[in-house]
């Protein structure tokens, strides 16, 4: 007997979607941009916090439902869905305009990503920048650079809804055409100064590389600075994403 197959499951063919997955994720996805949200999945236990989503979505005649927890496993893509999933109209980086918009200079610092093809690491460098009160987030345009995913929207914890995401395709040439309006800082693991010895007389565009090589060449040619955060010397460096979070507090003041 053939099964009707669940909205979702439709959409998951026609990969025109996002998932985004998890309480804080979903809640801001509904605040951000609640017209871009195509359907809601949840089980039982999140019904006091689906309910206000579904009145939304009932009176815009839109899907939602509560499913079983292995259906909504099987939906999200992932175990890790936190007990509420929602469709979303795709987004991606958007190439970034010149000049370039306000919201690029909200913040002090400004987290620039150079072949970071982790996602994890994506929307946990995300939620950082969130944090601590960025605006924006740039892209560069190396291959292995991961762009807004499924993972990313779920380890961001709804930070992404919050920044603008933009991808410069040449990163080299795009850092020299701000270096008037921003200092270009390289994180690299060895080589570079303490972040207390970083001027802050213009805001911060924070480069930072792929974990095995760090920034491309032409990208750190570019930068006017670099920063190197100084360890016991008991392994050689930190995490990505948690070398993001302590630069950025140090950074930002």
């Amino acid at each position: 007997m053939h099964e009707e197959r669940h909205p979702a499951e439709r959409r998951a063919a026609q990969r025109d979607f996002q998932r985004i997955c998890g309480v804080n994720a979903v809640r801001a996805l509904f605040l951000r941009r609640p017209e871009q949200v195509l359907a809601l999945n949840y089980v039982e236990a999140r019904r006091p916090v689906a309910g206000p989503l579904c009145r939304y979505l009932a009176r815009h005649r839109r899907p939602y439902d509560e499913v079983p927890p292995d259906r909504l496993a099987r939906l999200a893509g992932t175990e890790h869905h936190g007990g509420i999933m929602a469709l979303a109209a795709l987004r991606r980086a958007e190439p970034l305009p010149m000049p370039p918009p306000p919201v690029l200079f909200a913040g002090r610092v400004l987290p620039v990503l150079d072949g970071i093809g982790n996602p994890h690491n994506l929307g946990a460098i995300a939620r950082t920048a969130a944090f601590f009160g960025a605006r924006a987030m740039l892209l560069s345009g190396d291959a292995r650079q991961a762009d807004l995913s499924d993972a990313a929207f779920r380890t961001s914890e709804g930070a992404l809804e919050h920044l603008a995401v933009f991808r410069a395709e040449d990163l080299p040439t795009t850092l020299r055409r701000l270096s008037g309006q921003f200092l270009a800082v390289a994180a690299v693991a060895r080589g570079g100064v303490p972040p207390e010895s970083i001027p802050r007389s213009k805001p911060i565009a924070l480069v930072l590389g792929n974990e095995e090589g760090g920034p491309l060449p032409g990208t750190l040619e570019a930068c006017g600075a670099r920063v190197t955060l100084q360890g016991s010397d008991l392994v050689e460096s930190l995490n990505v994403a948690a070398a993001t979070a302590v630069l950025l507090h140090a950074l930002r003041s």
